[in-house]
């Protein structure tokens, strides 16, 4: 086994303010190691977080949305025309499934709302824009009658989640070398990945549009992709931006697993399974829901400390650090130590 490479373990995390990566790495792994003891892999915990099992990094992008004069990915005014109209119409879907919840039905607070979202005459200009997303923004998060996280959460924090997947989306803001912002997100993760090794790639919200895209281009072997509070199915925003074009699994990924929380707010009810493509190799994801009931159902270490989640990441470096083909990764039937498939998949 010295003789074979290390699996690598790359987390590409999503929305937030900029954070310190060697802290968020450790944090992650803790949160997997939780997961893999309720799993009953508690003797590989120590294997994990102290990066004998495989080599673990943090893709790390959160700085590329600030402009380093203060003005961050939750302030209105940094928003254009084009990133304010893609953010509005992300919150306009996410109200609409809110709307056909059963306990929503005749929630006027919530209609009003929802009218005041894409309302005929925008006003114009970057600051009047920003100003009106920031408006609305303060509206939604003062509904009564919203999923847990949408009703705890303040104005900035619905602008931050729905503005810096618009920002992404929008595929401008070129550096001076001409890489748009997108391009040099996408490179952060592709900058952590070794094609001469397999990898187990982990993106979470934003991060798991990230990470999609960014395999699209790779060669190395990705024996499993795992995609957590994922917003990739968004039908009417994020859906027909993603590229290439038809979406299909990334032709280097064996194993694409995603899982989402019946209260996250961020996740489409659309399943990824549903839509998107097989590669060539008939790929394509599997997807698992469960409900936490907590308030805020986003966070990354919540997915994480699941045994759904951290068993398939773990056995599946066990069988890459042993050499084992990926396939024993994926038994389900023999009770072997390897076996990945989530509980319910």
């Amino acid at each position: 086994m010295s003789d074979m490479p290390k699996p690598q373990l790359v987390f590409v995390h999503g929305i937030g303010d900029p954070r310190d990566p060697d802290e968020e790495l450790t944090e992650w792994k803790r949160a997997l190691a939780g997961g893999a003891r309720a799993t009953g892999l508690a003797s590989v915990i120590s294997a994990l977080t102290m990066d004998w099992m495989a080599n673990c990094s943090f893709a790390y992008y959160g700085d590329l949305f600030t402009d380093g004069e203060a003005q961050g990915a939750d302030d209105p005014d940094a928003l254009d025309e084009e990133e304010a109209a893609i953010a509005l119409g992300l919150l306009a879907e996410f109200l609409d499934e809110e709307a056909a919840r059963p306990e929503n039905q005749g929630n006027k607070a919530l209609a009003r709302v929802r009218a005041q979202v894409l309302p005929d005459g925008q006003p114009q200009g970057a600051g009047a824009v920003g100003r009106h997303v920031l408006a609305v923004m303060t509206a939604v998060a003062a509904v009564p009658g919203l999923s847990h996280a949408a009703r705890w959460a303040t104005a900035r924090d619905v602008l931050r989640t729905w503005s810096q997947p618009a920002r992404y989306l929008r595929r401008g803001n070129k550096d001076t070398e001409g890489r748009t912002l997108d391009a040099r997100i996408r490179a952060r993760v592709l900058d952590c990945l070794d094609r001469e090794r397999p990898a187990v790639v982990v993106g979470h919200s934003l991060g798991s549009v990230v990470a999609f895209e960014a395999l699209a281009s790779y060669e190395g072997p990705v024996p499993l992709l795992v995609t957590i509070g994922s917003p990739i199915a968004t039908s009417g925003l994020i859906w027909p931006r993603l590229r290439p074009r038809p979406p299909a699994t990334p032709g280097c990924v064996d194993r694409w697993l995603d899982f989402w929380d019946g209260d996250d707010l961020v996740v489409p009810r659309r399943k990824l399974a549903d839509v998107v493509r097989p590669n060539g190799r008939g790929v394509t994801p599997t997807s698992q829901r469960f409900d936490s009931r907590m308030w805020w159902a986003h966070g990354a270490t919540t997915y994480l400390e699941r045994a759904e989640v951290a068993g398939p990441v773990v056995k599946t470096l066990l069988a890459a650090a042993s050499a084992s083909p990926v396939e024993s990764a994926e038994t389900t039937s023999s009770g072997s130590a390897a076996t990945a498939a989530p509980a319910g998949s």
